[in-house]
This record gives C-alpha cells, sequence and structure tokens, in this order.
C-alpha cells in the first residue's frame, strides 16, 4: 500500500499516460504478433517506471520493480516476472523519447525567454575510459569531459533551453550524440537555424566566422567567453585583458543555470551514470525516462 496523496498521483500519472498513448506513443512501440494485445499493456509499464523513478528514488530497473511488486501489486494484478517486465521496458526507448519531448513542449513555463537561449552538454557514462566500451557501441564512443578532467565511454546530451529569469532554465530541444562529437558541431546541425535569439555558450562553441553568418542570416547572435587568439601580440593582449575578462564573466554567469539544471537532472534521477545499461534499447530507456521522470514531477505538482 502507498499514501493517499501518492496514490492520487499514481492515478494522474496512468491517465496522462493512457490519454498521450493512444494519441502517439503507440504508434512507436506497436506490436505485431499475436500478443499485440497483452493484460499487462504499455500504459503500466511506464507509469510503474515513472512513479517508481521520481517519488520512490528508485533507479535501478530491479528496485523498480521490487517496489512494485511489493506495493503496487493490488494497482497493477497482471504484474509479469522481471525477466518480462525488464524485455518489455526496453522496447519502450522511443516512446520514452516522444513522451520526454511531449511533455517539455506541451508544458512550457509562460516565463521562459523566447530571445535568450542556454547552450551545455551533459556526459552519460557507460563505462571509464581506462576500459573499452561495449556497451550500445552503435552511439557511444570514447570522449573526454574537461569539467571532470576524466576520458570515458558512452555519449552526451546536448540541450538548448530557454532563459528564465531567477530560475533554471527550461529546456528547448535535447539532442543525444557520441561523446567524441563536438558541442559545436552539434549546435550547428541543430540549432543554428533559430531566429532572432542571442545563445549562451562556453569556450568550445566559438567560431568567429561561423558567428558572422549567424548574425548576417539568422539574426542571432553566439555570446561566449572570449578565446585566447594564438601568436596575438603580449601587448595587444595586455591591452585587451580587462575587457575581455569582464566579458567572459559575465557570460559564465548568465549560462551558469544550464549548468545548475544538469546537476539537478544528476541529484533527481543519477542520470548520468549508466554503467548498468546493456544495450543500445537499454540506454535510450535510461536517458529519456529519467527526462520524462523528472518532468512529469514538476508538471503534476505544480
Amino acid at each position: 500500500m502507498i499514501p493517499n496523496a501518492k496514490e492520487l498521483q499514481l492515478i494522474s500519472i496512468y491517465l496522462y499516460i493512457s490519454e498521450i498513448y493512444d494519441k502517439k506513443l503507440r504508434y512507436y512501440c506497436e506490436r505485431f504478433s499475436n500478443n499485440s494485445l497483452p493484460e499487462f499493456t504499455d500504459q503500466e509499464i511506464i507509469t510503474i517506471y515513472l512513479f517508481a523513478m521520481h517519488y520512490e528514488q528508485k533507479y535501478k530497473i530491479s528496485h523498480i520493480y521490487q517496489f512494485a511488486s511489493g506495493y503496487l501489486r493490488s494497482w497493477f494484478p497482471k504484474l509479469p516476472s522481471y525477466v518480462a517486465f525488464n524485455t518489455r521496458l526496453n522496447r519502450l526507448g522511443e516512446a520514452l523519447r516522444l513522451l520526454s519531448a511531449n511533455l517539455l513542449e506541451t508544458f512550457q513555463p509562460d516565463d521562459c525567454s523566447k530571445t535568450e537561449s542556454l547552450l551545455d552538454s551533459l556526459p552519460i557514462i557507460t563505462c571509464s575510459g581506462k576500459r573499452t566500451g561495449k556497451v550500445a557501441t552503435d552511439i557511444t564512443d570514447k570522449g573526454y569531459c574537461s569539467t571532470k578532467n576524466m576520458y570515458y565511454f558512452g555519449v552526451k546530451l546536448h540541450a538548448v533551453g530557454y532563459a528564465r529569469p531567477s530560475r533554471l532554465p527550461f529546456p528547448e530541444h535535447i539532442v543525444i550524440s557520441p561523446a567524441s562529437e563536438n558541442d559545436f558541431n552539434i549546435f550547428r546541425q541543430n540549432w543554428s537555424n533559430i531566429p532572432n535569439r542571442i545563445f549562451y555558450g562556453d569556450k568550445i562553441y566559438y567560431d568567429h566566422e561561423f558567428f558572422d553568418w549567424l548574425a548576417k542570416h539568422m539574426n542571432s547572435f553566439m555570446c561566449t567567453p572570449v578565446k585566447a587568439i594564438k601568436g596575438q601580440a603580449a601587448n595587444i593582449k595586455y591591452i585587451d585583458k580587462a575587457a575581455n575578462d569582464l566579458f567572459s564573466t559575465a557570460v559564465s554567469r548568465v549560462r551558469q543555470p544550464i549548468e545548475a539544471l544538469f546537476n539537478w537532472l544528476i541529484e533527481k534521477t543519477d542520470i548520468q551514470r549508466a554503467s548498468k545499461v546493456r544495450s543500445t534499447k537499454g540506454l535510450f530507456v535510461h536517458i529519456f525516462g529519467r527526462i520524462a521522470a523528472t518532468y512529469i514531477f514538476l508538471i503534476f505538482n505544480s
């Protein structure tokens, strides 16, 4: 049994999942077999996963299943075995990706700035760089995280978020790439066509020629900390140092909230650590399931 307040949250999540599943999600996880209408539905699996993930801080699939078996059996009497539950869940990665995108699009706060966006990336680590990555090798590879000063195998979660006054930014778009992919390349491929926007990023996004193109064709501007120019004369560097330091500090302060957003995601869902993942499908479930769990909690508690 669970408290009445949590029962109401469980019901609300199930009703929402059922509605969006019938409208959109079903087409991304449809089954073409004799068991196309199982007694234990996909809607129930997603509901259990999201509820246990955020309300009970159960991050491992085995712990989620144990919680459901021990406390939610009266709500889900057709709960299958752990192996069947895990197998069914791993088929829902694409549905969870669409669910997280729908949550971010549908429940966007009113105070989101449509003229300022913050950029950053978060490493999702499947194993340390000292070993050879053997999981989801079609989408993972070896990369370097400057923040942690470490090499790792995995992927990067890239996000562009709407700036919000005195609050964490709200993600506008999220993209997954191999760990070795340069952040600037992801921006250029996915978000450089956004017009009339001021972007704030770190030094990895610096490219003077592209900045000029962005301003001329899209009326958008990129602000990054000032990057040192190789071969620049020492006297010129000294003259510009004070102004460059002030500008770099101002940009870093503006974009600091997106770093706080990633720290918040890590604290709430342990999203960065994916060492228990054993397949590409499982990695998608790990990433987008946690994003969906985080934001569905905010929505149903606002």
